[in-house]
């Protein structure tokens, strides 16, 4: 296989991949896609947080087939090689994988510069790992000696557009969570070859660098080691309400943007006043955990929420939609739940949860839409309505999981009323801890 042609086969699985990433999304939103290079060969390097996920949100929202180099570990099973070899993924062996088997990235590499020198995209990720969180991790050399590489080869002929990738997850593994990806502005190859002919190891560590700071932008970066559990809370708490502060619309992408800047205002707070920062992100996790014992959220600890009209036309339109919600139940929560319960008793690691149930997903729940399909066929006449049926369950089951969220908070909703009519000891309690934390950030946050 030639990995820089053009693949009908990957095309058509490509097409499918698509589909099953939009419906495990609530939303998607990809900004900067005016900046992809055309007819230049390009290299994708995203932000590493979340296993396959992340090459899928490249992959899915981008006009390519992108060549990925993975670490070669996967590769290891014969059954699965001819599969990532379809797949467009190559590997890359490192000094764990054994020293003798380093000299096999000579052949990754000449593919990789076979495929540069046709316009076609590669992908890798500048940090080598997933970090699992929202904290980009050191970059390695990977990117820039491929290129360099690939330059020598070519007698510095090739205009290499690295293009930085920015990815950024409402939740790194539940269903139904938010997806933004940011393409950033690329970074020319070109603008180092003079570099790299005097002092190779001077262009390498510069672009390695330059890189890492044009994905900056592009990803909420946590720099705190010791508070980092506590930000992430601080953001859940004061997120929306320090993005209605700066007056802007309530987009994803604007959500992102203040994030970051809530981010950056915080870490100067723990630079400049570390012990009353950490106490007050310690707040933050104990008040979050408090509530999630208690099967609360905290955007229901705000008066805004208490609309009775709001909840009784909620509880009207769950009421009316419930035939909806119990045909999409019907035919995808048995499977998903099964799948759901499985990986997070055998997977240890979170950060794989969402990549194994997007696998298991595709492959299995065709075969149960099918089964389904085949049971009601008799009660239904003629092709097309069979057709209509099998094309209606995966947006039913889109459907009913929107139901059931909006079912949630319904209930969440019901859950605070009841506690402040019932429990005003609780009730305030909970207000309070949520006041102190909110009236710091006030005071605190630009």
């Amino acid at each position: 296989m030639k990995y820089e042609r053009w693949s009908p086969g990957y095309w058509l699985l490509k097409q499918y991949i698509i589909f099953a990433h939009w419906l495990v999304h609530r939303r998607i939103v990809v900004t900067g896609k005016d900046h992809l290079p055309r007819n230049k060969p390009v290299i994708f390097t995203p932000n590493h947080q979340n296993a396959l996920s992340d090459p899928l949100a490249v992959l899915c929202n981008v006009p390519f087939q992108p060549v990925w180099l993975a670490r070669a570990d996967i590769f290891k099973s014969k059954a699965t090689r001819p599969i990532l070899k379809f797949l467009k993924i190559m590997p890359v062996y490192r000094m764990r994988d054994g020293k003798e088997n380093l000299v096999r990235n000579d052949e990754t590499f000449s593919h990789s510069v076979r495929v540069l020198k046709h316009n076609k995209a590669l992908a890798l990720f500048p940090e080598a790992a997933h970090s699992g969180k929202r904290q980009m991790l050191p970059h390695k050399k990977a990117v820039p000696r491929i290129v360099f590489l690939a330059q020598e080869m070519s007698g510095f002929s090739l205009d290499i557009q690295i293009v930085p990738v920015g990815i950024y997850y409402s939740h790194y593994w539940n269903f139904g969570r938010r997806l933004l990806l940011n393409i950033g502005n690329p970074l020319p190859v070109k603008n180092y070859d003079e570099i790299y002919r005097k002092n190779p190891q001077l262009a390498t560590i510069a672009l390695r660098n330059d890189l890492y700071q044009a994905l900056l932008p592009l990803v909420l970066q946590i720099e705190s080691k010791t508070n980092y559990d506590g930000f992430e809370a601080l953001r859940t708490i004061y997120g929306k309400k320090y993005l209605k502060k700066q007056g802007t619309t309530e987009g994803l992408p604007e959500q992102f943007q203040s994030d970051q800047q809530l981010m950056r205002q915080l870490d100067e707070l723990e630079a400049a006043e570390p012990d009353t920062t950490g106490q007050m992100a310690r707040q933050a996790v104990a008040y979050l955990a408090r509530l999630r014992k208690l099967g609360l959220r905290d955007w229901l600890i705000d008066p805004a929420e208490e609309n009775p009209q709001k909840l009784l036309t909620n509880l009207a339109v769950l009421l009316l939609s419930a035939p909806l919600f119990l045909f999409g139940f019907l035919f995808n929560a048995p499977l998903f739940l099964l799948i759901d319960r499985i990986i997070r008793k055998k997977v240890k690691d979170p950060a794989f949860w969402s990549s194994f149930s997007f696998v298991a997903g595709i492959v299995l729940f065709p075969l149960v839409y099918l089964l389904g399909m085949l049971a009601v066929s008799p009660l239904l006449a003629g092709w097309l309505p069979k057709l209509l049926f099998l094309v209606s369950l995966p947006l039913a089951g889109k459907l009913a999981f929107a139901w059931y969220l909006g079912f949630l908070k319904t209930a969440g909703r019901l859950r605070w009323r009841k506690i402040k009519r019932c429990n005003t000891a609780l009730f305030n309690e909970l207000t309070q801890k949520k006041q102190v934390i909110t009236n710091w950030l006030d005071e605190n946050i630009r």
